[in-house]
């Protein structure tokens, strides 16, 4: 199964991490899944930018963006040339190693 490397990030994963998931799983869900509270205040329906994360290595091995998610991804805060919305990353059989941005556009968090 792929290792998925979270870089640390001083709120939702202060000590970074290193999951495995299921090749053809979703990054966003199977992060979550693994107790990594990423954003995604659209429920994971393409509809905002709240689960946005730079794929730091393996990014070229992951399916092409389509249009709508280049869209949304232009308004993402700290948009890189490597970034993806995580919900609509489909895992392959490659590791990666993903950031998630110190900051979000979400402004009401959930459960908070």
């Amino acid at each position: 199964m792929p290792k998925i490397t979270v870089l640390p990030h001083h709120e939702i994963c202060p000590e970074g991490a290193e999951v495995t998931l299921e090749a053809g799983s979703n990054l966003c869900a199977g992060l979550v899944e693994k107790g990594i509270k990423v954003e995604h205040a659209c429920e994971m329906s393409k509809a905002c930018t709240t689960c946005h994360v730079v794929v730091r290595k393996g990014f070229n091995t992951l399916d092409e963006m389509d249009d709508v998610e280049a869209d949304l991804l232009d308004r993402a805060w700290g948009l890189e040339p490597d970034s993806r919305l995580s919900c609509q990353v489909m895992i392959e059989d490659n590791d990666l190693t993903i950031e998630i941005p110190k900051y979000t556009l979400n402004h009401a968090k959930e459960n908070h």
